[in-house]
C-alpha cells in the first residue's frame, strides 16, 4: 500500500529567490528572499515534502546551460541547509515556443501552466511507494502561469506579491489563486499550516 505524503510545489524565480529582472545564470545572481528560507524549514517540520517547479526557458535561448542551472539548484540547497530547510526534488522545464529547439522541444509538455513537472513528481513518488495527497498540498508561486498549473494539477495554489506578484493579471483571467501572499513566509504560515487539517 501506498504511504500518503503532503507536498508543497514552489515556483522558483520571484518565490524562493528574488526575480532579478533577467535570467539566473550564476550562483552570484542567485539570492534567497527575505524569510524564504524560514517558510521551507517551517513546512518541512510540518512534515511537507518540499518540490520545485521552474520554468528555465533561458537553456532553450542559449542564455544559461542545464549545467549552470543544476548547479544555482545545489548552490540553493546549500543556502537552505543552515535553516534547517531544503528541497526534496528540483524540476526544470528548458523550453520556450518562440525559441524552437531539437533537444528540449519534446519537453514542451512540462512548461508551466502544464503539469508535467508537477505529473513527474507525483509519478516519482508513486514509483517509491508514496501518494501524493492533492487534497492536502499546495502549489505558490508568483505567476498567473503557476497558479494554473496548480489548478489544472488538483492542488490549492497561492499567489505570493514579490516576483511579478500578478494578483491583477490573475483578475483579468479569471485565474483565482486560493490565497494570495505577501511573501513565502506569508503563504506558509498564513495559509498551508492553518489550512491543513
Amino acid at each position: 500500500m501506498l504511504r500518503k505524503i503532503k507536498v508543497l510545489f514552489l515556483d522558483r524565480d520571484g518565490t524562493i529567490n528574488r526575480d532579478i529582472g533577467t535570467y539566473v545564470v550564476s550562483r552570484e545572481h542567485f539570492q534567497l528572499i527575505d524569510g524564504a528560507a524560514d517558510a521551507i524549514a517551517l513546512a518541512r517540520s510540518a512534515g511537507y515534502r518540499i518540490v520545485v517547479v521552474t520554468n528555465q526557458a533561458g537553456i532553450a535561448k542559449g542564455i544559461v546551460t542545464p549545467e549552470q542551472v543544476e548547479d544555482i539548484h545545489r548552490y540553493m540547497n546549500e543556502l537552505l541547509t543552515p535553516s534547517g530547510a531544503s528541497c526534496d526534488h528540483v524540476y526544470y522545464c528548458p523550453t520556450h515556443p518562440d525559441f524552437p529547439h531539437p533537444v528540449y522541444d519534446r519537453f514542451s509538455f512540462c512548461r508551466k501552466p502544464e503539469t508535467g513537472m508537477v505529473d513527474r513528481a507525483i509519478d516519482e513518488y508513486r514509483f517509491s511507494g508514496y501518494e501524493v495527497d492533492k487534497s492536502r498540498s499546495f502549489f505558490i508561486g508568483d505567476k498567473t502561469v503557476d497558479v494554473e498549473c496548480g489548478q489544472r494539477a488538483g492542488l490549492r495554489s497561492i499567489l505570493v506579491r514579490t516576483g511579478h506578484g500578478e494578483e491583477e493579471l490573475c483578475r483579468e483571467k479569471g485565474i483565482v489563486p486560493d490565497f494570495v501572499a505577501n511573501d513565502l513566509l506569508h503563504a506558509v504560515n498564513g495559509y498551508v499550516l492553518s489550512s491543513d487539517g
